[in-house]
Formats: structure tokens, sequence, C-alpha cells
């Protein structure tokens, strides 16, 4: 399981500058004008994540692998998408694949560079996305709940079901409420039916402020938009990394040693990307665990609380079918302790089986049977 999330936002608030830069590609065209990205562009990154190394620095691998996070980079959109206008029906279409929404929001001035709607504003321009995104959901929610509506006389325990929520969901989005609001019992008939509508406003929602450089060393503390930004979020229980999509275009260009002494130059500790990456898997509830060998040292990501054959169907769906046992141990015991073998002799590498809970930095090897 990777992390696979869509960055969207209004025109020319620095999608695809962004997409260009933690990708690390030139295959997201970059320009002052509107509708610059036309088919979704894709970009697999590997996540950063020190403990890798220092794994490796122990166990000598062969080969050092990071787990991966997959951008798309999505078409800008207007008012009226829900309609049709401008790119809405791409967009739309391509935003319902995805597990997480990374939405960018201006939060710099620049006479140079055009805002569509004239200034920057974060509260428009996120309400302007947000109405279209819960407009789409909207007509999606009452085409199946008209359709099934017609079928309530047969008495069907199930169709009634399905209708009920239908139309407790209509009137939530009627009341332009995201459907990630909507008050749920996480009943299988809920699960079921919501399942079935991919709806886009059901997912969870990052809020990427771009901000100027001067901005960034203080993580727009500074910054009256991301100010605003922030709050705004507060009320959605959405979460905000602040990032400068022309800092990390310039960081793309350098080798670490320049990306690194020129963040200390303008006060920055870490790149957006690691910042991003960090609130997601917050934002997701994810973790990471790592499987280690002489071979190959990798690391994989899973959801908290996953258990042991779960976590093994993410290397091979095999591992899970098969799934026989876990050889466990923490990453912190082995920096602890200096070696597996010390590890061992600690009585802290141990067998764990189908119910065992899996931790943010586990180190596992499985054992399985098909």
């Amino acid at each position: 399981m990777g992390f696979n999330c869509g960055i969207v936002g209004l025109p020319n608030v620095g999608k695809s500058t962004l997409f260009n830069a933690v990708t690390r590609t030139a295959s997201a065209q970059a320009a002052n004008y509107p509708f610059c990205t036309i088919e979704p562009n894709v970009g697999r990154v590997g996540v950063p994540d020190d403990r890798l190394e220092r794994i490796n620095a122990i166990i000598n691998a062969k080969k050092v692998v990071p787990t991966m996070m997959e951008f798309v980079d999505i078409a800008g959109l207007v008012k009226g998408a829900s309609k049709g206008e401008g790119l809405g029906n791409q967009f739309l279409g391509h935003i319902r694949q995805v597990d997480a929404i990374v939405h960018v929001v201006r939060c710099f001035e620049d006479g140079d560079v055009t805002h569509v709607d004239g200034d920057t504003n974060p509260a428009r321009d996120i309400d302007t996305i947000n109405t279209e995104l819960v407009y789409a959901d909207f007509e999606t929610v009452s085409k199946v709940t008209d359709r099934l509506g017609k079928s309530t006389k047969s008495g069907d325990k199930k169709i009634l079901a399905h209708f009920d929520i239908g139309s407790r969901l209509r009137d939530h989005l009627a009341a332009l409420k995201p459907a990630r609001s909507f008050v749920r019992d996480h009943s299988p008939e809920e699960e079921e039916f919501l399942g079935g509508l991919h709806l886009i406003t059901i997912k969870p929602v990052l809020y990427a402020a771009n901000v100027s450089e001067d901005d960034l060393a203080t993580n727009g503390d500074n910054c009256h938009h991301v100010k605003a930004l922030r709050e705004i979020a507060k009320t959605e229980n959405a979460r905000v990394a602040v990032v400068s999509a022309r800092l990390e275009e310039e960081l793309g260009q350098l080798d670490e040693a320049e990306a690194t002494a020129y963040m200390a130059s303008l006060g920055v500790t870490e790149p957006g990307l690691n910042r991003l990456i960090r609130e997601g898997y917050a934002l997701l509830g994810l973790q990471t665990y790592f499987t280690a060998g002489v071979q190959e040292i990798r690391a994989w990501t899973t959801p908290k609380a996953v258990r042991a054959p779960q976590a093994a169907g993410v290397i091979h769906t095999d591992f899970e079918k098969g799934f026989i046992c876990a050889e466990v141990y923490h990453f912190d015991d082995l920096m602890r302790l200096g070696t597996e073998a010390k590890v061992k002799e600690a009585g802290l590498y141990r067998k764990e089986g189908k119910e065992y809970v899996v931790k943010d930095g586990d180190i596992m090897h499985f054992l399985f049977n098909v």
C-alpha cells in the first residue's frame, strides 16, 4: 500500500510547480495561464525515511528500497465544473480515483502570476472548489436515491435502508456540507451504499499552503493568508502543510549538499515534501514497517492497527493467504543494541501470530505456506 493523492486547486495556485518539485520531474508543464495541465500527470516518489539508512548501516544490504508515494496532478478547477465548465468533467473523473486530496491554496502575493479571480483569498478559493465538489456529489447521490425511491414499494429491507441513507445524505449535501462531515453509524448497509458511490467530498483533505520563501522559515506563522487557512482547516478537521512550490522547484535543481546549504541560508530545516508526507500519513492513519536482509532492506506502508497477515499481504497476496507467523523485532531495539544477534540475545526477536498488531518501525520476516 502506498499513499495516493490528487493535487487539486484553482488554476495558477502552484499545483503543477509543486508536482514538478516533489516528483523531481518536468512532466507537468507549469505556466502562467489556466488549464496548463489537461491530462493528469502521475509521479511516484520514494518516501524519505532515515531509518532505512540507519538499518542499512548495520545490515549492509545490497539494495535499499523506500516505500512509494504517488501524486496525481489534476487539471485546475473553475466555477461551474460540476456542470462541465472548463475541464470539470475530466477533473471530477480523475479525482474520484485517489485516496486523499492535497488541496493547494495560494497564500502568496505576486503581481506577475495571474490569479484566476484577481487576488489572493484562501477562503474564497477553498469555497469555490468545495462548492463544486459538493455539487458533483449531490448530483451523484440524487440520481441513485431517486432510482431507489422507485423501488421502495417492494419492501426490500436493503433498498429501504439505502434509500434512507441516500435521502439523509442528499439533504446534508444540499446544505453545502461535504460528505466527510455526514454523521455515520458505519453499519454494513451504510458502508456498502457509500462505498458504491465513489464520493469526492468523503475523501480526507490536506491543505497545502503555498507561501513565499520568506514565509516558509516561520512555517507561515506571520502570513495572514496561512492563518486564515488554518482557521478554515480547523473547522473541517483537516490538516495544513506549509510549502513553497517555488523553493521546492529550486531545490530540485541542486545536489543534496547544495540543497541543505540553501535551506539553511533561508532558515528552513526540511523540504516541503517531508512535511506533505508527514501530514499525509497522519491524515490517512498510515505507518511504516520494514523487511530487512542482506539482499534488500525495504519500507512498506500500512494503516495503523493492521494485523500481521494484512501487513504481509501488502508485499504479496500469497503472504496473507498462507500466513503462518511473523518474526518481529523493532527498529528502536536494533538501534539500541547494535545488531540483530544482540536483539535475539535480549529476547526481543519473537514470533507473532495472526492477531499481532503491527507497530510503526517493526522489522518483520513472514513465514507462509501456499
